[in-house]
């Protein structure tokens, strides 16, 4: 079984961070994923800069500059993680946008991503429909979970052919903008959250976009498996180095 569908079987509610290869600096990458491990993390998203992230937020997109000038490349990236899997047990999903793959060749990635123990794929650009008759067999071959986000503007038929595509989890985006941290939840995206939750669809469904502390995250996971945290850390990566990243866990859970 893919260590994806492994965790989502665990019976607690599961948080995943998110953070930018090579941000903040280059060669952070592999010390960033052991201390996420090292602070009970359950799954961890990596992101592949682009210069042109448009479901990103502007911390993520000035962490995916930074990165880019640091000198992260897809190469790069590989190289760093070509012997991760001596260090790393908890899933690991790259996130990035479909034009760097297919610049790069989707099966070639596809193979690198099998080779240095990738479990799946999010790639916010690439639709659900597209991905399911040209890509979804290539993606099984190499043992990899393809991972489509929602959110609360998608109608219902169209999540219930996400479901029935899925093999992972949905990542459910909790508002219709970028990603970005918030403090709170409003009574708009709790409804939302429980009308998706209510839905019993057969993926597992983890809430991304506005986590930041303990509230945030207590508030998504009431009506889902898990959140997942990108800005708030990354904000607290650049506050306070890739050597504080028990201290950032401990606020949440």
């Amino acid at each position: 079984m893919n260590r994806i569908n492994e965790t989502l079987n665990k019976d607690h509610k599961l948080l995943s961070i998110y953070f930018t290869a090579g941000f903040p600096h280059l060669e952070d990458t592999v010390g960033i994923l052991k201390q996420l491990q090292d602070a009970g993390v359950d799954m961890i998203e990596l992101g592949l800069p682009f210069s042109d992230p448009l479901a990103d937020g502007p911390t993520i997109q000035e962490s995916s500059t930074q990165a880019l000038k640091n000198g992260m490349t897809t190469d790069k990236l590989f190289e760093q993680l070509k012997d991760i899997r001596k260090h790393i047990s908890v899933p690991l999903i790259l996130m990035g946008y479909f034009n760097p793959m297919m610049q790069y060749g989707v099966e070639r990635f596809c193979q690198r991503c099998q080779e240095v123990g990738i479990d799946g794929l999010i790639i916010p650009d690439l639709p659900v429909d597209v991905y399911h008759e040209q890509y979804q067999k290539l993606f099984q071959q190499y043992g990899l979970l393809n991972m489509f986000l929602i959110t609360p503007q998608t109608p219902d038929e169209r999540i219930r052919y996400i479901d029935s595509v899925s093999e992972g989890f949905i990542y459910m985006v909790s508002s219709a903008a970028t990603t970005g941290a918030q403090s709170s939840f409003g009574d708009v995206q709790t409804e939302y959250f429980k009308r998706i939750g209510n839905m019993n669809l057969n993926a597992k469904l983890l809430v991304g976009f506005g986590i930041s502390n303990a509230e945030t995250y207590l508030a998504a996971t009431a009506h889902s498996k898990g959140a997942i945290i990108g800005s708030a850390f990354i904000k607290h990566l650049e506050a306070h180095g890739a050597a504080s990243v028990k201290d950032f866990i401990k606020q949440i859970r």
